[in-house]
């Protein structure tokens, strides 16, 4: 289906889920993600529709593989690409140095299975070429399904190789979310880094505040890899992989400019470090924590680095991409009152 035939309407539709009075009121623009309409960059492209700030967005994404696999006996050939993203989205007025406010008003798992994989040169514990071996068989392609009760709010791992079952809850979030980068770059739908994309953080769920920083006009804003569920570092490779319902909030912060991607709830500060090695990404992580402190509480930089150093946690979401992720966290109840 060509992307021009039904983008964009502007509709107060029934909502997935009770919102606030503002939310209420606020125009939604819908759209319909399919296999002909979806991108596999973080990057410049035609937007798909125009949101304007406080505008609701209410659209859907594909699973990681395109929806591709299904059943028993479907293969890792029948994909036709990794993490299809739906957009991008231009916000009216998003300019760079702005940031972009993405409150996440509802997520909901689109179907009764999800699906977890194998695949070559993912996965924490596999050799790649990033950490090479001598004579190491790769783990050859191997896919679960997973059905999903959405009355038990529960997923069911069973294993291939015994008789054996258990299920687990579900805590759906978008793996992928994110905007184009700075200076006309196009990153892989796989890449997590500054612009937000494959960060793979159960932070990214409904309730929460996602911050990211503006780096062209419109932003040019995206998302996908629904996740039901996901253990820390997504160690296989793979989370329960499926495809989702979004309901978003977007916003601006007019001449506002963060680094790197932020979240925030009601009780919660949350900053990303999204690199390589591991130890970098938590360098990253707590400094930015450490300067939104203190810009908005008014510590000294000192005086919150010894805070962080003895409440502050740390979260290791994915090490299996380019990049990995860790998220600093800090409760509010700890920081004094907010000065901005």
């Amino acid at each position: 289906m060509n992307w021009r035939l039904g983008i964009l309407l502007l509709v107060c539709a029934a909502p997935l889920s009770a919102q606030s009075p503002a939310d209420e009121k606020a125009d939604v623009v819908k759209f319909h993600a399919t296999g002909e309409n979806v991108k596999f960059v973080f990057g410049p492209a035609a937007p798909v529709a125009h949101l304007k700030p406080g505008n609701i967005l209410d659209a859907n994404s594909l699973d990681c593989f395109g929806n591709a696999l299904q059943k028993p006996g479907d293969t890792m050939a029948m994909v036709k690409g990794d993490n299809p993203l739906t957009g991008p989205f231009f916000i009216d007025g998003a300019e760079p140095g702005d940031t972009l406010v993405v409150k996440i008003l509802d997520l909901q798992v689109d179907g009764n299975q999800g699906v977890g994989t194998f695949s070559p040169g993912f996965g924490a514990v596999n050799n790649t070429h990033y950490t090479p071996v001598l004579e190491a068989k790769p783990l050859e392609d191997k896919i679960w399904y997973y059905p999903i009760d959405h009355e038990k709010n529960t997923a069911t791992f069973e294993a291939l190789d015994s008789k054996f079952k258990v299920s687990f809850p579900l805590h759906p979030f978008l793996g992928c979310i994110g905007v184009a980068p700075a200076n006309g770059e196009a990153r892989s739908s796989i890449v997590p880094a500054e612009f937000g994309g494959n960060m793979d953080a159960p932070e990214v769920s409904k309730g929460n505040t996602l911050y990211l920083p503006v780096n062209v006009a419109g932003a040019l804003f995206y998302f996908g890899d629904g996740h039901a569920a996901m253990g820390d570092g997504e160690v296989a490779g793979s989370a329960v992989e499926v495809p989702m319902k979004a309901r978003l909030r977007i916003d601006v912060l007019k001449k506002k400019k963060i680094d790197w991607p932020r979240l925030e709830n009601e009780t919660t500060l949350m900053t990303t470090g999204i690199y390589r090695p591991v130890d970098d990404a938590v360098r990253i992580a707590v400094t930015e924590l450490i300067h939104w402190v203190h810009a908005d509480y008014g510590l000294s930089e000192l005086d919150a680095y010894e805070l962080c150093s003895k409440v502050c946690k740390l979260h290791l979401t994915e090490m299996v991409d380019p990049n990995y992720v860790v998220i600093a966290s800090i409760d509010k109840k700890y920081l004094p009152a907010k000065t901005k």
